[in-house]
Formats: C-alpha cells, structure tokens, sequence
C-alpha cells in the first residue's frame, strides 16, 4: 500500500464523496475507485462504505484511517519542514490552537509574520477545547499548537509567554474599584460559566478552586463560548474568571486576583521546531515577553 493511496481515502473520508475527492485531487473519478480498490484488496477487506448519499467508513475502515490520516499528515509536515530547513520562504505553516489564543496573542503576531514572511501563508485550526486541541495535534493536523502547557506530552514544548486570570464586572459594580480580590470574597456572587472551561482531573476548573476556597459557585447562565461568557459579565449576569487577553475592547474592569492567577502559553509539536516553525515561535515568544 502507498502513501498516495492513503491520500486517496483520506480525501474521500474528509470529503465524504468520490466525486469531490476526484475534484480535489485532480484526478478521475475511475483513477481514485481504482486505487481505493487496490488499497482495500493489500489492507484485507472493504475500507469504505458507499452510501445513497456519499460514503462512510467500515468497521476495518475505522480501525485502518488513523494510521493513514497520520502517515498523510506527517508526509505534508515533513515535506514542509524540509523546505523551511532548506530556507524556502514560500509554502504553508500550519498552526492549530484553542478560539482564547486565536483571539489573544496571535492576531498581532500573524500580522508581523505576514509583514516579515509574505511567502509562507498561515493556515489556522481553531479548537472549541484544550482537549480536542491535544487530540487534533496527535492526529498530525498541523505543525505546531499553541495553547495552554499538555500533561504528558511526547514531544517539545516551549514556553512563550503567560497569560494573567482575572476578574470580569461592570465598571459601574464595587468590585471594579479593588486593587485585587480574593475568591472568598465572591462566594455570594453569580457566576457566569463557559462550557468551554478547563477541566482537570475530571472536575471543573472553577469548581475546584471555589471547593478549595469552601464553597460551590452559584451559576447564572452557562455559554458555549467564552467571547459570550465575556459580555455576559461585562453586562452584569453574574461574574467571570477568564484570560485578560480576551477582555481587549470591552467597556468592562477586570480586577486581578489575590494571589495571581497566571497559566503557561506554550508552542508544541510532534517534532523538534526547525525552519519557519521555530520562526513563528520566536515571535510568540517575543510578543509574550513585552
């Protein structure tokens, strides 16, 4: 069996058609049956599943596609990093990332990379949650993450910078004319939750924090996005720890925590970061050291 065969099933999955493949590949459709065919016949059964509207994966084809999706995937990265190594200032770099970093810090930082390397262009995958974020990268779908640090990660991981948790309120609330606060002090006050809050050891970042402090937050609304849960505090519903970074252009206060809440910013990726990764992650970290 082939990489190119692999690439084959891959576009097909991703597609969910063999016409739409055939289009994106560049080749008939009876060149990509055939290959597909050839394919199941070395693999030892039917891959796929074709359907009255489109196809799906068999049960072979499910246990079969990770493999191949990962072999397709890393052949782009390593063709990519070859390239970069080589000091081609042309091609893709690949960053994937949680929405809270795509709204953060990158925004500057991919405006610098377009000014200093119009050559490379950027392709940006954004994750709903640190977890699908892990999970995508392990799968080879970009060159390097940015986002919180990953337990037990079998690759690099390079620090670039912080980011500092704090209080959202409406400026006109008492609460935005403290210094720094306590979460003891906030044990009577809604709260607003996102569904996309970090969870650790199976519980609720927030839950955690608050047990720890000894008591339970009180939820007002839940969202499922953190740019809602924002103007969801900055409107009053109750309140909201989140990312200072994500708080740039709203009329609200953020009010710092006693004692500080800071996280890691990381860079990580399967492989060491050479070429126009390493590039992409010195900006990142000059941008986090300012």
């Amino acid at each position: 069996m082939s990489l190119r065969q692999m690439e084959y099933l891959v576009a097909v999955v991703e597609e969910e058609s063999f016409t739409r493949a055939a289009e994106a590949l560049h080749v008939t459709q009876s060149a990509l049956s055939h290959q597909i065919k050839a394919l199941e016949r070395e693999a030892g059964g039917a891959l796929l599943e074709r359907m009255p509207r489109g196809v799906r994966l068999t049960p072979m084809g499910r246990a079969y596609f990770p493999y191949a999706e990962l072999a397709v995937r890393s052949a782009r990265q390593a063709r990519r990093a070859a390239l970069a190594a080589a000091g081609a200032e042309s091609g893709e770099l690949h960053i994937a990332t949680v929405h809270a970093q795509a709204i953060g810090v990158l925004p500057g930082v991919c405006a610098r990379w377009a000014r200093e390397h119009p050559g490379v262009r950027l392709v940006l995958h954004e994750y709903a949650t640190t977890d699908e974020l892990y999970d995508q990268m392990a799968r080879g779908v970009a060159d390097v993450a940015v986002g919180p640090r990953p337990d037990d990660w079998p690759g690099p991981v390079t620090v670039v910078g912080q980011e500092e948790i704090v209080l959202v309120v409406p400026c006109d609330d008492p609460l935005a004319a403290r210094q720094s606060i306590r979460l003891t002090d906030l044990a009577d006050r809604p709260w607003v939750r996102c569904s996309l809050e970090p969870v650790i050891d199976g519980v609720r970042w927030l839950d955690r924090e608050c047990a720890r402090a000894g008591f339970t937050p009180r939820t007002a609304v839940r969202t499922q996005h953190s740019s809602t849960a924002v103007r969801m505090a900055a409107a009053g519903v109750g309140v909201l720890l989140t990312a200072a970074h994500e708080l740039t252009g709203l009329d609200c206060a953020q009010v710092p925590t006693d004692p500080p809440w800071r996280r890691d910013i990381t860079v990580f990726s399967r492989v060491e970061l050479t070429g126009a990764a390493a590039e992409f992650t010195q900006l990142l970290r000059d941008a986090g050291n300012r």
